[in-house]
């Protein structure tokens, strides 16, 4: 129930410029999700999700930063909070994360437009990331066993 309340919200997060706690909790209960204030409030501090100003110059929610430092630092806190495993075989990285994360994670690498990374898919817990070749998996995945 946790684990897709999470991913709801982050889909809603991405796809709507929302405002408020208010906001949120009434387009979760539109889609079928039954939650208090105070929860969503809870959420929103686990996702690490950020109200950020947007081009119309309004504070919304977001799961990144508008700049790549930002960016950055929001997915390696997301990583280190979530990660539990890191693999490769030839070019592809395997990640597995606590149960319901992988897709947050997966769209907070997928924000940061890496450009060795060809494509990545999500599933509860695993995430697979297409590399280019065998060395940028290598590559890659040392660089998310350091932040583990």
């Amino acid at each position: 129930m946790k684990s897709g309340r999470h991913e709801k919200i982050i889909e809603l997060v991405n796809n709507y410029d929302i405002n408020t706690q208010e906001e949120l909790l009434a387009r979760l209960n539109d889609a079928g999700f039954s939650a208090t204030q105070a929860t969503i409030s809870r959420d929103i501090k686990e996702l690490r999700i950020l109200k950020t100003l947007n081009p119309q110059g309004k504070y919304c929610y977001t799961t990144g930063g508008r700049n790549s430092l930002d960016k950055t630092t929001g997915f390696e806190n997301l990583f280190k909070s979530s990660a539990k495993m890191v693999d490769s075989a030839e070019n592809i990285v395997v990640l597995k994360t606590m149960s319901g994360m992988a897709q947050a994670v997966c769209a907070s690498l997928d924000n940061l437009e890496m450009e060795n990374i060809v494509g990545t898919i999500a599933g509860d817990d695993t995430i697979f990331i297409v590399m280019r070749n065998k060395e940028c998996a290598t590559e890659l995945k040392e660089k998310f066993k350091n932040l583990l």
